[in-house]
């Protein structure tokens, strides 16, 4: 069959090009595609280093970000517990505008340590309302399904701020990662002006050779046999220069990102 051909055709001018003979491309093939349970002793020592951090650890990688963050213009906030990160966040609203109209509200994940900020009763003071992007599905038509996913979606675009959490933090280059997940909408993160991200100081790696033995070599990490649909990864506020080489943020995304880092 034409299309068979056309690729086996392609692969062997890539495998021409790479210099891989059929004979050891099985070979090549069990390098590159290891085994999550048969991890070399580099990836062993990896995860046992992650593993064995201490305190003074997480204090010297939460300055490592807080350095690497500046140039990108996050706002990293180590904080002591959830109440100061939720009174954070109240004096956040008080303090800023919308970038569109005059309406303040907050849209955040369902996630547990968001859920714990309570920032509903925080903002009720301020007359703020806070949406959780999630509807529950259960027993509901097409049609109900349908404006159930609106209403949240209209929620996402209407809010200024946006509450997430995060899987993990890399230090070296201060970039949340974000794995998808059903009750943790991207948009949450994407659509607001503002973004707000709450972790604690045992998410922080140092770099993406620590996420990815992480993600591929600790069992208590993976999902087995569950890939999820994307990963986002989100170094500072949306910028972009462009046009004539001048930095904008917010361009494509949000114009502010605060880290809020519980060492308790």
């Amino acid at each position: 069959m034409q299309a068979n051909t056309n690729e086996t055709q392609f692969m062997a001018t890539l495998r021409a090009a790479l210099g891989i003979k059929q004979d050891n491309a099985e070979k090549r093939a069990a390098q590159i595609f290891t085994s999550p349970n048969d991890p070399n002793p580099e990836q062993t020592g990896i995860v046992e280093t992650i593993k064995s951090r201490q305190g003074k650890d997480y204090m010297g990688l939460i300055d490592h970000l807080c350095r690497e963050a500046v140039p990108l213009k996050l706002n990293v906030i180590p904080v002591k517990d959830e109440a100061q990160v939720s009174k954070a966040i109240v004096e956040l609203v008080k303090e800023t505008e919308p970038e569109w109209g005059t309406k303040k509200s907050v849209v955040q994940w369902d996630h547990p340590l968001v859920n714990a900020l309570d920032l509903k009763t925080a903002l009720k003071g301020q007359n703020v309302p806070v949406h959780t992007a999630v509807f529950d599905s259960a027993g509901m038509d097409n049609i109900k399904r349908s404006k159930a996913k609106e209403r949240v979606r209209q929620q996402m675009i209407d809010s200024y701020i946006g509450v997430t959490s995060a899987d993990f933090c890399l230090a070296d280059t201060a970039t949340l990662v974000m794995r998808s997940r059903p009750k943790e909408a991207r948009a949450v993160s994407l659509l607001p002006a503002i973004h707000v991200a709450v972790i604690r100081k045992e998410q922080i790696l140092t770099n993406l050779k620590e996420l990815y033995t992480l993600l591929k070599y600790d069992p208590d990490t993976r999902d087995p046999g569950v890939l999820p649909h994307h990963m986002t990864m989100i170094s500072g506020p949306s910028k972009t220069a462009d046009i004539e080489l001048v930095m904008v943020h917010g361009a494509h995304g949000p114009r502010a990102l605060y880290l809020y880092v519980i060492t308790e």
